[in-house]
Protein backbone atom coordinates (compact mmCIF):
# COMPACT_ATOMS: atom_id res chain seq x y z
CA UNK A 1 0.00 0.00 0.00
CA UNK A 2 1.38 3.75 -1.22
CA UNK A 3 1.90 5.18 2.55
CA UNK A 4 3.82 8.40 1.28
CA UNK A 5 4.83 10.62 -1.48
CA UNK A 6 8.43 12.29 -1.58
CA UNK A 7 8.49 15.20 -4.08
CA UNK A 8 11.09 17.19 -5.56
CA UNK A 9 10.56 20.90 -5.19
CA UNK A 10 12.16 22.95 -8.23
CA UNK A 11 10.01 22.46 -11.88
CA UNK A 12 7.99 19.30 -9.99
CA UNK A 13 5.88 21.75 -7.43
CA UNK A 14 6.85 24.64 -8.21
CA UNK A 15 7.57 26.86 -11.06
CA UNK A 16 10.92 27.99 -11.30
CA UNK A 17 12.04 27.94 -15.01
CA UNK A 18 9.05 30.46 -14.58
CA UNK A 19 10.50 33.01 -12.02
CA UNK A 20 14.17 32.19 -13.40
CA UNK A 21 12.86 33.83 -16.30
CA UNK A 22 10.94 36.72 -14.87
CA UNK A 23 13.99 37.83 -12.77
CA UNK A 24 16.37 37.34 -15.85
CA UNK A 25 14.59 39.52 -17.95
CA UNK A 26 14.17 42.16 -15.27
CA UNK A 27 18.32 41.54 -14.42
CA UNK A 28 18.58 42.11 -18.18
CA UNK A 29 17.02 45.36 -18.51
CA UNK A 30 18.51 46.82 -15.10
CA UNK A 31 22.11 46.05 -16.41
CA UNK A 32 21.98 47.69 -19.66
CA UNK A 33 20.33 50.61 -17.92
CA UNK A 34 22.98 50.99 -15.20
CA UNK A 35 25.69 50.53 -17.77
CA UNK A 36 25.05 51.56 -20.79
CA UNK A 37 23.02 50.22 -24.24
CA UNK A 38 26.87 48.76 -25.29
CA UNK A 39 26.17 45.91 -22.55
CA UNK A 40 24.41 42.71 -23.37
CA UNK A 41 22.23 42.37 -20.73
CA UNK A 42 20.68 39.18 -21.69
CA UNK A 43 24.20 37.28 -21.99
CA UNK A 44 24.96 38.93 -18.74
CA UNK A 45 21.55 37.54 -17.31
CA UNK A 46 21.97 34.26 -18.86
CA UNK A 47 25.81 33.93 -17.97
CA UNK A 48 24.58 34.77 -14.31
CA UNK A 49 22.20 32.03 -13.64
CA UNK A 50 24.28 29.52 -15.25
CA UNK A 51 26.81 30.49 -12.89
CA UNK A 52 24.58 30.35 -9.96
CA UNK A 53 23.54 27.19 -10.97
CA UNK A 54 27.15 25.71 -11.22
CA UNK A 55 27.16 24.96 -15.49
CA UNK A 56 31.33 25.57 -14.56
CA UNK A 57 34.69 24.79 -16.50
CA UNK A 58 36.93 23.33 -14.58
CA UNK A 59 38.60 26.99 -14.33
CA UNK A 60 35.35 28.41 -12.78
CA UNK A 61 34.84 25.50 -10.52
CA UNK A 62 38.89 25.80 -9.10
CA UNK A 63 37.66 29.55 -8.94
CA UNK A 64 34.52 29.67 -6.89
CA UNK A 65 34.07 26.76 -4.85
CA UNK A 66 36.88 27.81 -2.64
CA UNK A 67 34.61 30.99 -2.60
CA UNK A 68 31.76 29.19 -1.35
CA UNK A 69 33.59 26.71 1.03
CA UNK A 70 35.36 29.87 2.73
CA UNK A 71 33.26 32.88 2.59
CA UNK A 72 29.42 31.96 1.33
CA UNK A 73 27.28 31.27 -1.18
CA UNK A 74 26.06 35.46 -1.54
CA UNK A 75 30.07 35.81 -1.55
CA UNK A 76 30.45 34.17 -4.75
CA UNK A 77 27.33 35.38 -5.52
CA UNK A 78 28.83 38.93 -5.50
CA UNK A 79 32.00 37.83 -7.18
CA UNK A 80 30.03 36.12 -10.38
CA UNK A 81 29.15 39.15 -10.76
CA UNK A 82 32.39 41.11 -10.85
CA UNK A 83 33.57 38.79 -13.22
CA UNK A 84 31.11 38.57 -16.09
CA UNK A 85 31.05 42.63 -15.63
CA UNK A 86 34.62 42.54 -16.18
CA UNK A 87 34.73 40.66 -19.49
CA UNK A 88 32.76 43.41 -20.48
CA UNK A 89 35.25 45.75 -19.16
CA UNK A 90 33.11 47.17 -16.25
CA UNK A 91 35.61 47.16 -13.68
CA UNK A 92 34.99 50.01 -11.50
CA UNK A 93 32.34 48.74 -9.07
CA UNK A 94 32.16 47.87 -5.84
CA UNK A 95 30.97 45.30 -3.57
CA UNK A 96 28.17 47.71 -2.25
CA UNK A 97 27.05 47.44 -6.39
CA UNK A 98 27.36 44.56 -7.11
CA UNK A 99 25.82 42.81 -4.02
CA UNK A 100 23.04 44.99 -4.89
CA UNK A 101 22.84 43.69 -8.54
CA UNK A 102 22.71 40.23 -6.40
CA UNK A 103 19.73 41.55 -4.18
CA UNK A 104 17.51 42.78 -6.80
CA UNK A 105 17.52 39.32 -8.80
CA UNK A 106 17.08 37.04 -5.60
CA UNK A 107 13.95 39.38 -4.92
CA UNK A 108 12.83 39.34 -8.18
CA UNK A 109 12.70 35.92 -8.51
CA UNK A 110 10.78 35.09 -5.15
CA UNK A 111 8.59 37.44 -5.86
CA UNK A 112 7.77 35.44 -9.33
CA UNK A 113 8.45 31.76 -7.61
CA UNK A 114 5.29 30.01 -7.56
CA UNK A 115 3.13 26.73 -7.54
CA UNK A 116 2.25 24.99 -10.53
CA UNK A 117 -1.35 25.79 -11.19
CA UNK A 118 -3.55 22.71 -9.20
CA UNK A 119 -0.60 21.86 -7.37
CA UNK A 120 -1.70 22.92 -3.85
CA UNK A 121 -5.33 21.46 -4.48
CA UNK A 122 -3.13 18.41 -5.16
CA UNK A 123 -1.09 18.76 -2.08
CA UNK A 124 -4.11 19.45 0.57
CA UNK A 125 -5.98 15.95 -0.75
CA UNK A 126 -2.81 14.03 -1.19
CA UNK A 127 -2.11 14.87 2.26
CA UNK A 128 -5.21 13.09 3.91
CA UNK A 129 -4.07 10.31 2.26
CA UNK A 130 -0.14 10.02 2.45
CA UNK A 131 2.85 11.43 4.27
CA UNK A 132 4.72 14.16 2.51
CA UNK A 133 8.13 14.40 2.31
CA UNK A 134 9.91 17.28 -0.22
CA UNK A 135 13.46 16.67 -1.12
CA UNK A 136 15.05 19.49 -2.69
CA UNK A 137 18.55 19.58 -3.77
CA UNK A 138 20.52 23.46 -3.36
CA UNK A 139 21.98 25.69 -1.14
CA UNK A 140 20.29 26.91 1.55
CA UNK A 141 21.01 30.59 0.53
CA UNK A 142 18.35 29.87 -2.65
CA UNK A 143 16.48 27.13 -1.43
CA UNK A 144 14.85 28.56 1.95
CA UNK A 145 13.54 31.67 0.62
CA UNK A 146 11.48 29.75 -2.34
CA UNK A 147 10.10 27.58 0.80
CA UNK A 148 9.41 30.55 2.89
CA UNK A 149 8.18 32.51 0.15
CA UNK A 150 5.54 29.57 -0.57
CA UNK A 151 4.72 28.76 2.93
CA UNK A 152 5.39 25.19 1.90
CA UNK A 153 5.91 23.92 5.30
CA UNK A 154 1.88 24.21 5.54
CA UNK A 155 1.47 21.91 3.23
CA UNK A 156 3.90 18.95 3.55
CA UNK A 157 5.10 17.03 6.48
CA UNK A 158 8.31 17.14 6.22
CA UNK A 159 10.88 18.76 4.08
CA UNK A 160 14.35 18.00 3.30
CA UNK A 161 17.24 20.63 1.99
CA UNK A 162 19.81 19.18 0.45
CA UNK A 163 22.14 21.81 1.03
CA UNK A 164 21.74 20.72 5.40
CA UNK A 165 22.40 17.46 4.76
CA UNK A 166 25.73 15.43 3.96
CA UNK A 167 24.86 14.56 0.36
CA UNK A 168 21.88 15.74 -1.87
CA UNK A 169 20.08 13.60 -4.48
CA UNK A 170 20.98 10.75 -5.75
CA UNK A 171 22.48 9.94 -2.27
CA UNK A 172 20.75 7.09 -0.86
CA UNK A 173 21.56 9.04 3.10
CA UNK A 174 19.11 11.68 2.04
CA UNK A 175 16.35 8.78 0.78
CA UNK A 176 17.11 7.24 3.89
CA UNK A 177 16.41 10.28 6.09
CA UNK A 178 13.07 10.59 3.47
CA UNK A 179 11.98 6.66 4.67
CA UNK A 180 12.72 7.23 8.83
CA UNK A 181 10.55 10.67 8.35
CA UNK A 182 7.58 9.09 6.25
CA UNK A 183 7.71 5.82 8.85
CA UNK A 184 7.43 3.61 5.84
CA UNK A 185 9.48 0.87 3.34
CA UNK A 186 10.87 1.97 -0.02
CA UNK A 187 8.05 0.21 -1.65
CA UNK A 188 5.08 2.18 0.31
CA UNK A 189 6.25 5.52 -1.33
CA UNK A 190 6.60 7.42 -4.92
CA UNK A 191 9.34 9.34 -5.15
CA UNK A 192 8.47 12.38 -8.06
CA UNK A 193 10.73 14.40 -9.91
CA UNK A 194 12.04 15.89 -12.88
CA UNK A 195 15.50 15.75 -12.51
CA UNK A 196 16.53 12.05 -14.50
CA UNK A 197 20.29 11.90 -12.75
CA UNK A 198 19.11 12.70 -9.31
CA UNK A 199 15.44 11.89 -8.68
CA UNK A 200 14.92 9.18 -10.92
CA UNK A 201 18.08 7.62 -10.71
CA UNK A 202 17.87 8.26 -6.48
CA UNK A 203 14.56 7.03 -6.02
CA UNK A 204 15.61 3.70 -8.46
CA UNK A 205 18.85 2.72 -6.40
CA UNK A 206 16.31 2.84 -3.33
CA UNK A 207 13.86 0.54 -4.85
CA UNK A 208 11.11 3.25 -4.34
CA UNK A 209 9.23 3.77 -7.32
CA UNK A 210 9.74 6.70 -9.68
CA UNK A 211 7.41 9.00 -11.77
CA UNK A 212 9.52 11.55 -13.80
CA UNK A 213 8.30 15.05 -15.06
CA UNK A 214 9.83 15.56 -18.07
CA UNK A 215 8.89 18.83 -19.20
CA UNK A 216 9.44 17.63 -22.88
CA UNK A 217 13.31 16.52 -21.71
CA UNK A 218 14.53 14.07 -23.85
CA UNK A 219 14.78 10.27 -22.53
CA UNK A 220 18.93 9.91 -22.38
CA UNK A 221 19.19 6.46 -23.35
CA UNK A 222 22.93 6.44 -22.34
CA UNK A 223 22.07 7.34 -19.31
CA UNK A 224 20.67 4.41 -18.37
CA UNK A 225 17.94 5.50 -15.87
CA UNK A 226 14.54 4.69 -17.28
CA UNK A 227 11.79 6.13 -14.71
CA UNK A 228 8.78 3.73 -14.08
CA UNK A 229 6.20 6.29 -14.84
CA UNK A 230 6.48 9.59 -16.53
CA UNK A 231 4.15 12.71 -16.87
CA UNK A 232 4.99 15.70 -19.22
CA UNK A 233 3.85 18.47 -16.77
CA UNK A 234 3.13 18.34 -13.08
CA UNK A 235 -0.67 18.91 -13.66
CA UNK A 236 -0.30 15.66 -15.02
CA UNK A 237 0.64 14.06 -11.58
CA UNK A 238 -2.67 14.11 -9.77
CA UNK A 239 -4.37 11.64 -12.48
CA UNK A 240 -1.52 9.38 -12.70
CA UNK A 241 -1.85 9.07 -8.70
CA UNK A 242 -5.46 8.23 -8.69
CA UNK A 243 -4.85 5.45 -11.87
CA UNK A 244 -2.01 4.10 -9.84
CA UNK A 245 -3.95 3.61 -6.63
CA UNK A 246 -7.17 3.11 -7.17
CA UNK A 247 -8.11 0.75 -4.30
CA UNK A 248 -6.35 3.27 -1.63
CA UNK A 249 -7.83 2.90 1.99
CA UNK A 250 -9.54 6.36 1.75
CA UNK A 251 -10.55 5.79 -1.96
CA UNK A 252 -13.06 8.48 -2.11
CA UNK A 253 -10.77 11.00 -1.17
CA UNK A 254 -8.38 10.21 -3.81
CA UNK A 255 -10.66 9.77 -6.13
CA UNK A 256 -11.01 13.64 -4.99
CA UNK A 257 -7.60 13.99 -6.52
CA UNK A 258 -7.82 16.60 -9.48
CA UNK A 259 -5.18 18.62 -11.97
CA UNK A 260 -6.91 22.07 -10.46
Amino acid sequence: MLKALFLDLDETLCDTTGANGQAKQLMADSIETQFGASMNGDAFANAYVTGIYRDWTDEQRARYMPIIEQQSENAFRVQLIHDLLAKSNIDYINDETAQAIQDKFDNDRIEAFDFYPGILTFLAEARALFTLVVITNGPVFSQIPKIESTNLAKHVDHIIIGGQEPEEKPAASIFHKALKLANCEAHEVIHIGDSLKTDIAGALNMGITSLWVQHQQPLDAELGINPHHTVIHPYEIPELIRRLHPTQTNQNKCKNINSG
